[in-house]
């Protein structure tokens, strides 16, 4: 069902394929279903299959469901897909980079493309990805896409606003169905082209056009996997904290979902940048939406994070069209207040903590120097968040190291003095020609590009 609750339900693939709601909403299932912590032996895709197979049932069953999950995480380099390692004192690490293009966004697009490759073949269909990145989701998406028969794909990034390393990861992508673009603008710029161009019915009918990143539900469901298999890690018992570095809300969102299937989860800890609505949410009360500027983890310049709606719709009583009353207060207004009963549900399970560009390298900095390890920033937002925010000490927290940090070798090395080298798959990245287009912040003239593109 849609978030904003004024167009029909649809299943699994419907909310697969179509990605944005027809009314502007954002799917959610009518039901969490529960999930076990499973013992820790067990095997990543063991555990994927059953925490995913509630969600795609009955479209789609286990034996199938098993094959594409054996398939997509065959792709990871580490046998245990995320593994968990302990940092310092209290706190652990969630490795989420061992993909191909090295960030937490291949776990669930691995997937993803594959399901999507499914359906299409089952109903003799084409469709187009179209993808607003801040840094990680873009290369992912294209690299569950490339060479498929049935898909193009279109990924906008923020001209300027992303690191080498994660342009290149796009823009140097030799296949036919591939199609880059720079936006002069930041993020929620490139996001909203995307948006708009969902919006524009005949666009979106003539392009077939689909979602991959976490507008996306499958996006959502495909990350509540590592968090049963962290959880199961660290305390089998319970309970557990996670600390999240978050700019769209949907990775911390998909802790909360494995929250409600049972998972016993302590604290939800959020790490923002400068680019901090949800911190400055949680703290005072009062979303109010502000400019983005660029910093040392791009990935997180947003400032409208765009799944707070699916966690509004269930503060809101499941409510759609005061979800959408909601919703259209922030955008015309930049501002929203949800009310103090509301606000106190959130900080139950919601903590949250900022950290700007000098404290972002103070830790990498710090981490390196105390045990060792090499953090890129946006993990390291993380590690701050969970150091900053109180919690109980007798309580695990499991951080999420989103990148790997060669993907931000000039952070890292400005931090610690150590230049982390790409692995070898990657070794030649910087020498690779690059495709990519640049167009304004303009929806007619990316409708434009995308119909002269795409052959529409």
């Amino acid at each position: 069902m849609s978030t904003r609750g004024s167009c029909p339900a649809v299943d699994f693939s419907g909310a697969l394929l179509g990605g944005l709601a027809p009314d502007g909403g954002l799917y959610v299932p009518e039901e969490w279903p529960s999930v076990d912590v499973h013992p820790s032996v067990e095997r990543y895709t063991d555990v994927a299959v059953d925490v995913l197979s509630p969600y795609v049932a009955p479209d789609l069953g286990r034996d199938e469901l098993r094959a594409m999950v054996e398939e997509a995480y065959a792709t990871f380099t580490h046998d245990e897909v995320c593994p968990v390692r302990p940092l310092e004192d209290g706190l652990w690490l969630l490795e989420l980079y061992w993909g191909p293009t090295l960030a937490f966004k291949d776990v669930a697009l691995q997937l993803v493309g594959r399901l999507f490759d499914r359906e299409l073949a089952r109903r003799d269909e084409r469709a187009t990805i179209l993808v607003a990145t801040s840094g990680d989701t873009g290369s992912a998406a294209i690299e569950a896409c490339r060479g498929r028969d049935r898909l193009d794909i279109v990924v906008l990034h923020p001209a300027g606003r992303v690191s080498e390393v994660q342009r290149r990861q796009m823009t140097t992508v030799d296949a036919p169905n591939v199609h880059n673009v720079a936006v002069d603008g930041d993020f929620d710029a490139c996001q909203d082209l995307v948006k708009a161009s969902f919006a524009d019915a005949d666009l979106r009918r003539d392009l077939r056009l689909s979602a991959m990143n976490s507008i996306n539900w499958a996006r959502v469901m495909s990350q509540v996997v590592y968090y049963v298999t962290a959880a199961a890690a660290v305390a089998p018992d319970g309970p557990v904290s996670f600390a999240v570095p978050t700019g769209n809300f949907g990775n911390v969102l998909a802790g909360w979902v494995a929250a409600q299937g049972g998972v016993d989860v302590d604290r939800l800890i959020v790490g923002t940048n400068r680019n901090d609505i949800v911190t400055r949410w949680i703290d005072t009360g009062v979303m109010t939406t502000e400019g983005v500027e660029p910093t040392l983890s791009p990935s997180m310049d947003i400032q409208f994070s765009s799944n707070v709606e699916r966690y509004l719709w269930e503060l809101y009583g499941r409510n759609g069209s005061v979800v959408a009353e909601a919703m259209g207060e922030l955008r015309q207004r930049g501002r929203l207040d949800i009310g103090t009963a509301r606000m106190e549900r959130v900080r139950r399970m919601f903590a949250a903590a900022s950290v700007d560009d000098a404290g972002t390298l103070a830790e990498i900095r710090r981490v390196h120097e105390e045990t060792g390890r090499l953090v890129d920033p946006h993990t390291a937002v993380g590690v701050a968040a969970a150091r900053a925010v109180p919690r109980d000490a007798s309580v695990p927290c499991v951080v999420l190291s989103t990148a790997h940090p060669a993907k931000f070798p000039d952070a890292v090395e400005e931090a610690t003095g150590v230049r982390p080298p790409l692995p070898a798959h990657l070794a030649d990245l910087l020498d690779r020609p690059e495709r990519v287009e640049s167009l304004p912040d303009d929806p007619a003239v990316l409708a434009d590009h995308l119909r002269a593109t795409l052959g529409a």
